[in-house]
């Protein structure tokens, strides 16, 4: 089942069940698909969202919601950093596992084998390889430096 699928039978769940609070996020979620497809139409493609691009709006939309519950702890509002964590359970449902830390570090070394990489100037077409097989389920922003890392 294709993710689009995935977060409308999940709608209609949580429809069904009343379940207010499931219910918006997965609307916000639908919403950001939708305005994908919008932005691709008005580009002349025809194409739909694929379930990479959707992989990859849920993981900018977790990280969102990261910052945001980050700065409401800071300026007291807890309420909200609650109800943006809450969001972010309900966005990870739809998210593969993330890789532990060996897993990670196992993949890097196997994305560096792959292409052949063998100074800084190749961290590129590593990252590529990374982004193209595990989307969703590393932080890029931490893989980064241990590409570096292996390859400095």
């Amino acid at each position: 089942m294709d993710m689009r699928s995935r977060v409308n039978d999940a709608l209609k769940t949580a429809m069904k069940n009343k379940d207010a609070e499931r219910l918006t996020t997965l609307r916000l979620i639908n919403a950001a698909i939708k305005d994908q497809d919008i932005a691709l139409r008005g580009k002349g493609e025809d194409a739909q969202v694929s379930d990479a691009d959707v992989l990859a709006i849920l993981g900018k939309m977790v990280k969102q919601r990261q910052e945001s519950a980050r700065a409401y702890e800071e300026g007291g509002r807890l309420e909200l950093a609650e109800k943006e964590l809450a969001e972010i359970k309900v966005i990870e449902d739809f998210l593969p596992k993330q890789l532990s830390e060996d897993e990670a570090e196992a993949a890097v070394a196997a994305a560096i084998a792959a292409v052949g990489a063998e100074s800084i100037r190749d961290m590129g077409k590593v990252m590529g390889e990374l982004k193209a097989k595990f989307t969703g389920q590393m932080d890029f922003g931490k893989v980064g430096p241990m590409v570096k890392a292996k390859l400095g």
